[in-house]
């Protein structure tokens, strides 16, 4: 039965199909998202919990342990982590890929409240969770500057009227406003004219409390009228606070005046932020998990107008970072190739064929099977993504593999005298189950990808899809469409009137037939030497892949640099502000750069900081982002006291540890202390290491710390309890927010403290008072001797055990496997303790995962073909012959990737994969022949596969050269993206030209040792 025939028949109803298919594929492709990659993003959730003054110990004790014992019970939970630093801790979930995010939500919001009892009293707010990942980079940075505005008033209008309104659009996990804090009332106190007055911290305390009250008042009637009551019981302003009387002395009221000062200021006065050296307000906008970035962008972006409009007039409002501009263009780029793959392959046929109908049949074929591969993707919620694009675009030379086999089998018949119908009838008969075994065999290649589990079996899932379903269109238009067309626009051999051009590049191809012609008689009896080579190559194959670089997804150039600061652990946050100032000036004198935003302080250490650049252009910049971190790094190496560690913003971000460099490494202990001894000694001698730069560590123990000892029997027979000298600190220099002021839009904070002066010399201490049981002022250095020690910046947990993350970046020409393995070689070396575990995490930890199953997955997508092709042609001989084609193609793959200088990434295996699928087709051609030969016409094994690698000579080489040229706008990409596309170029365009020398030898003769072993396999069972 030929299948092809009832749409070659009925060609209305054949175009009809095929237009409503176009049509469906241009809808769809109109309707599709866009985005980086797919949107693949573990759940992940983000709980933090704030207590201004509270050290690092006192809140991974009191908060962070409480929480993650009560978040660790929760189900699905892959990753717990922890920082907790002066006055916050964060706690960091990630979940399983296949948990609910809302569902995890609910159950993280029970954890909390279960917790609640345990957490400290004095807790400002309770504990909050954003449904964010805390290590992705921020999709839109806003920057709000001023020239007659204060900081604190920019904030202010950032966090009451620009946060809240942009936390309401779908996809926004978190809105985080830096630069400065909310204003506030801070009331400054002397210590000596409270020791004069006999005047606590804690009367002055409840005395503001007190005198700054909104409670309810009631209400009046009398007849028909009612009243509200209001009294003027806020005290709004610093001048409000000044006359408040905390006690009475001689009968004298002693006010606040008397005791210190007040000013209107801001809650924390240890923060700042910049954009381009100027001080900005900086808002920080996060995704949710598996939000569209192009989509949250484009929502944030049109409500700017109004949001300018809320605005004062002082402010301007500007955009500093967006990430969705690299994402367009990286997308525009992949589109743009594939443009120009189907501009190529088109002229392969062209090239072949040399007629214009002929060329107009895959021009046809091509879009609408891609158009169908669209519609699919619709079907399936997928995006136009760099991932998806790359499919569609290698797309193109397999889809116009199928419509090439009928067409030039059609061809082939008319050029012998046969009709165009007749000619198309019987050549999509012939081939029909060529077109079939081919596309499903392709299909098997990517069934063990579909099947794959974690982070990069779900990234790589839409490329599958993406392509699978465009090879199973293109069948079903290959066996309708095409020869339908074949049937009424090709012309007959006798009106063919062959021009110049044509007439010599035919007789060039019948050159390069007729050297085939002789090359592989010669083959054909020296089986033993194409036997080795085939052997050879099987060897080199396995030699390849130990020597090959490894990495597990390319760094991407997507023009934005983003930057932690790591200052001396001791430095005061008057200098920490002065090396932000020389870190964005060192970035902004760099040519390349047009775009710099920092902030540092507020809820983090004041020894850290964060930056952003914006890169311009690829084609307008003289280095790529590599070499540009590399100048740059040199630059701020200079910068005494402080270092600024630079890495590329990536698509892909795995894990959800904030570090400062791109690749994790997790140190472990049960002994904090053997954790702090050996942390340092791994960081130094890593940094040792040439292939290696970048290395840091979060573990931050040399703080300095003034250490109370107090003597409690002379405290207690003085009537002070512990508490109240804890009280007594806290309120001289926690910043501690003693009241509440209400406005009608947000409230703001009183904040108690010592003056700036006293603050700011450990001498304070000395002229501090402690309040007794009976009211009296006991000084504090009668109670308790002062010392300076060592103190821990920030305490870090994984999995509610003490952690150290050493994050590192990688040295240009170094790969990731090699890095792993010198780590782990200096560990050994190093003579690190038992107790001291150490693992990847993040990307390098799913590198390391993927490494391990890259044999097996390479293995699953062979006897995937092998099943297929077994019951294809029900033989278990022949698929082997098939098969054999597959080891040239990983050696020219690999020999390819060596001769660029790329790694073997997780990019570069998918198109050893592809290869997979696309050499074979050349075997599957040449032995569908064969058998026929031999089963119709009687001829020998021998004479069957030398005639029929001759007839199929030429559809080799155009699907050869149409996948090629399909795959080389990927090898030869630039702009934005492009590391992420050349890999896939460059495995395919290398091991296709290299299997093509080989293969059309190797083939035949392992056709002809296999048929001679069926045969003796057949005597030898029908013997016994």
């Amino acid at each position: 039965m030929n299948f092809s025939a009832l749409f070659i028949y009925r060609p209305v109803a054949t175009t009809l199909l095929t237009l409503g298919l176009a049509l469906a594929g241009i809808i769809a492709f109109l309707q599709l998202p866009v985005a980086p990659l797919p949107q693949v993003d573990f759940p992940t959730i983000s709980v933090s919990a704030n207590l201004p003054g509270a050290s690092p110990e006192t809140m991974a004790a009191t908060v962070a342990t409480p929480l993650e014992r009560a978040l660790g019970r929760i189900a699905g939970i892959t990753e717990m982590t922890s920082a907790s630093s002066l006055g916050s801790t964060r706690i960091t979930l990630q979940f399983d890929l296949n948990r609910d995010i809302d569902g995890a939500a609910r159950d993280v919001q029970a954890a909390i409240n279960a917790a609640s009892s345990l957490l400290p009293s004095n807790l400002p707010n309770r504990p909050n969770y954003r449904k964010v990942n805390p290590a992705d980079s921020p999709i839109l940075i806003l920057a709000l500057s001023s020239t007659t505005l204060s900081r604190g008033q920019m904030y202010d209008a950032a966090s009451t009227i620009l946060a809240q309104k942009i936390a309401q659009l779908p996809g926004i996990g978190q809105v985080s406003v830096g630069g400065s804090s909310l204003p506030a009332v801070r009331v400054e106190l002397n210590p000596t004219a409270l020791a004069q007055y006999g005047i606590g911290l804690d009367q002055v305390a409840k005395a503001i409390n007190s005198s700054n009250a909104n409670r309810p008042k009631g209400t009046l009637e009398r007849g028909e009228r009612h009243w509200q009551i209001h009294a003027n019981d806020q005290a709004e302003h610093a001048a409000d606070y000044l006359p408040l009387i905390v006690a009475y002395r001689n009968s004298a009221p002693v006010r606040i005046a008397d005791l210190g000062t007040a000013v209107d200021s801001v809650e924390d006065l240890r923060s700042t932020g910049l954009k381009n050296g100027q001080p900005a307000v900086l808002l920080i906008l996060n995704k949710q998990p598996g939000a569209n970035i192009i989509e949250t962008v484009e929502q944030v972006k049109a409500l700017l107008p109004q949001l300018r409009a809320l605005l004062p007039a002082a402010i301007e409002l500007s955009v500093a970072v967006d990430r969705s501009l690299t994402i367009r263009a990286s997308v525009d780029e992949v589109e743009r190739s594939l443009l120009i793959a189907v501009a190529l392959v088109i002229m392969v046929v062209l090239l072949f064929l040399r007629r214009w109908q002929s060329t107009l049949i895959p021009l046809i074929a091509v879009p609408v099977s891609l158009l169908g591969a669209c519609a699919v993707m619709y079907l399936c919620d997928y995006s136009l993504d760099n991932l998806s694009l790359m499919a569609l675009t290698i797309a193109t030379g397999f889809v116009v593999d199928d419509a090439t086999v009928v067409l030039e089998n059609t061809s082939r018949h008319i050029e012998n005298g046969v009709p165009p119908f007749q000619a198309a009838l019987r050549g999509a008969g012939e081939v029909g189950f060529t077109v079939l075994a081919m596309s499903l065999s392709l299909i098997a290649v990517f069934t063990p990808i579909l099947l794959m589990g974690g982070i990069v079996g779900r990234l790589f899932r839409e490329f599958a899809v993406t392509l699978s379903a465009a090879v199973l269109v293109s069948l079903v238009v290959s066996l309708t469409v095409t020869p339908m067309l074949c049937a009424r626009w090709l012309e007959p051999e006798a009106e063919r009137q062959p021009n110049r051009l044509s007439a010599w590049i035919e007789s060039q191809f019948q050159r390069l037939h007729n050297g085939y012609h002789r090359s592989l008689g010669w083959a054909l009896h020296h089986p033993k030497v194409m036997l080795t080579v085939l052997l050879a190559c099987i060897g080199l194959n396995v030699y390849l892949y130990i020597i090959v670089p490894k990495g597990f997804f390319p760094v991407q150039d997507n023009g934005r640099l983003s930057g932690t600061i790591q200052a001396d652990q001791s430095i005061s946050f008057q200098a920490m502000q002065t090396k932000l100032h020389d870190f964005v000036d060192i970035l902004r004198q760099d040519p390349a750069v047009t775009n710099v935003v920092g902030f540092a302080g507020g809820m983090q250490n004041t020894n850290s900081g964060l930056m952003f650049a914006v890169l311009k252009p690829p084609e307008q910049r003289d280095a790529p982002i590599a070499e540009i971190s590399r100048r740059l790094r040199e630059k701020l190496a200079d910068e005494p006291g402080a270092s600024l560690f630079l890495q590329p913003v990536q698509d892909l971000r795995i894990g959800g540890r904030g570090s400062a460099a791109m690749y994790e490494f997790a140190l472990q202990s049960e002994d904090l202390n053997l954790l702090r001894e050996w942390t340092p000694k791994i960081v130094a001698a890593l940094r040792k290491r040439p292939e290696l730069t970048d290395v840091n560590t979060n573990q931050q123990d040399k703080g300095r710390q003034i250490s109370l000892v107090v003597d409690r029997d002379k405290a207690s027979s003085l009537g002070v309890s512990q508490a109240a000298i804890d009280t007594a600190l806290n309120n001289a220099f926690g910043q501690r927010q003693v009241s509440v002021i209400y406005k009608p839009l947000n409230q703001y904070r009183v904040v108690m403290e010592l003056a700036p002066e006293y603050w700011q010399n450990p001498r304070s201490l000395q002229q501090l008072y402690v309040s007794a049981s009976s009211g009296t002022q006991i000084p504090l250095a009668t109670l308790a001797s002062f010392q300076t020690s060592n103190a821990p910046l920030t305490i870090n947990h994984q999995g509610q055990f003490a952690a150290a993350t050493v994050s590192f970046n990688l040295m240009p020409g170094a790969s990731l496997s090699a890095a792993t393995q010198l780590i782990e070689q200096t560990l050994r070396d190093l003579g690190t303790p038992a107790a001291v575990r150490g693992s990847f995490q993040g990307s390098a930890k799913a590198f390391q995962e993927s490494l391990r199953n890259q044999p097996w997955l390479v293995a699953a997508a062979l006897l995937s073909i092998y099943i297929v092709l077994g019951m294809l042609y029900e033989s278990y001989i022949h698929p082997l012959t098939i098969l054999s084609t597959l080891p040239s193609a990983g050696v020219g793959a690999l020999l390819a990737l060596l001769a660029c200088d790329t790694e073997f990434s997780i990019i570069a295996l998918i198109g050893v994969i592809l290869l997979i699928g696309i050499v074979k087709k050349n075997a599957i051609m040449m032995i569908d022949f064969a058998l026929d030969a031999e089963r119709r016409h009687g001829l020998s094994a021998e004479e069957a596969i030398f005639q029929a690698c001759l007839l199929r000579f030429r559809p080799i080489m155009m699907t050869t050269l149409a996948a090629m040229l399909g795959a080389l706008p990927l090898a030869l990409s630039s702009g934005y993206g492009a590391e992420l596309r050349q890999p896939l170029g460059i495995s395919i365009v290398g091991g296709l030209i290299f299997s093509q020398l080989l293969t059309l030898y190797t083939t035949p003769v392992v056709y002809l040792y296999l048929d001679g072993l069926s045969a003796w396999g057949r005597r030898f069972f029908s013997s016994n």
